[in-house]
């Protein structure tokens, strides 16, 4: 079992996106994984209701102190009151992070993944900073990009096997 954090954009995002993240956010539950992510609406919700669904565990690393912005979708809420400096736990928390979109935090989240050795994948087609670094490298750095939810989990679980 491994834990995947899920990175993307908050706030309202189109079909096509919310379909992308609740379909990964499946895998990684039917696949025994613990769903890691910041907790909140957007991507992250889609991805906690497809993971909640079929039974999988779900982490939300929230911004607040209160966890008045978690979604309904979390197993478990932990709240930081850090803003965005929690995107550093939510990335650091994840044996491998999966990126759907994203913007500004997102880049952060990959960006401390990197700094810290853990495998990053980007699903291409889904935007902003996902489709900015997909099969991008920083000096000894790689940022995989996969086609789809399922390619990019199968990934993740290669990477995580070859360490």
């Amino acid at each position: 079992m491994a834990q995947i954090s899920v990175v993307g954009s908050s706030g309202k995002i189109d079909k096509k996106l919310y379909q992308t993240a609740y379909e990964l956010g499946k895998i990684i539950a039917s696949r025994g994984h613990i769903l890691i992510c910041g907790g909140r609406d957007g991507i992250m919700e889609a991805a906690c209701k497809g993971a909640w669904e079929k039974g999988g565990i779900t982490v939300g690393i929230l911004p607040t102190i209160n966890g008045e912005d978690a979604n309904p979708y979390l197993t478990v809420k932990i709240t930081t009151g850090m803003g965005y400096a929690r995107n550093f736990i939510n990335a650091c928390s994840g044996d491998a992070v999966i990126t759907v979109g994203g913007k500004e935090g997102t880049l952060s989240e990959i960006a401390m993944a990197l700094v810290y050795g853990k495998p990053v994948i980007c699903i291409k087609g889904t935007g902003e900073a996902a489709d900015l670094l997909a099969g991008r490298r920083f000096g000894r750095k790689y940022v995989y990009a996969a086609n789809n939810p399922e390619e990019a989990v199968k990934m993740a679980e290669d990477l995580l096997q070859d360490r």
